[in-house]
């Protein structure tokens, strides 16, 4: 079972309907227990990077999250969920954020005649292929972004997906058993389910 961390976040049906087309049950919940003995964890959303932390911590999430993490199981954060992953935004200022990985969460700057938010589709790079990438055919696969902040790793190496806006993003990461992509690939088509399918094949 994959628990799917419920915290009043946006896009969380869509990650279950995702795992639901794959075979696999998602559970839907914000429950300690269900999420500690769950066989993979995903931490979705949308929505503001302070709203966001201040429900974790509301809820009792915040160590229930990095409990799971120390397990070694595997954890996966969509969009958002890399976003809390990190210990800051520019969004929030003065928000600490789950620090479970080293990095800043920056704003996609205005210019070039580019659109922030930053909507739709975008190839993607892999300085290094990561397992959520494995059978992924393309070298620079489209998957679909919806965000106007961004991720810049301290850690490069970390880094398995880039993607180009202006500026690069550091579009998905990856550093033992925790994985994360700041593009939704449950709204990503066939390349979205393989990626989720081979998240899916990790947790055994």
């Amino acid at each position: 079972m994959i628990a799917i961390i419920d915290y009043d976040a946006g896009n969380i049906k869509s990650v279950e309907k995702a795992l639901l087309h794959l075979g696999q049950e998602g559970t839907i919940t914000r429950d300690a227990e269900v999420i500690l003995n769950a066989d993979g964890v995903i931490l979705p959303g949308v929505g503001a990077f302070g709203d966001a932390m201040g429900k974790l911590r509301a809820f009792g999430l915040e160590e229930v999250i990095h409990s799971y993490v120390e397990s070694g199981k595997p954890f996966l954060g969509i969009c958002l969920g890399l976003q809390l992953l990190f210990q800051s935004s520019e969004e929030s200022p003065g928000v600490e954020g789950l620090h479970i990985l080293e990095g800043r969460i920056v704003r996609i700057p205005a210019g070039s005649g580019l659109k922030v938010p930053h909507i739709g589709w975008n190839n993607l790079r892999f300085p290094v292929r990561g397992r959520l990438f494995d059978g992924v055919g393309s070298d620079e696969p489209y998957v679909y972004f919806v965000h106007s902040y961004y991720l810049q790793a301290t850690d490069e190496d970390i880094v398995t997906a880039t993607a180009d806006y202006g500026v690069q993003i550091h579009a998905s990461v990856e550093k033992g058993n925790v994985f994360a992509c700041q593009f939704h690939p449950e709204k990503s088509a066939d390349v979205g389910m393989k990626i989720l399918q081979n998240f899916v094949g990790l947790c055994g």
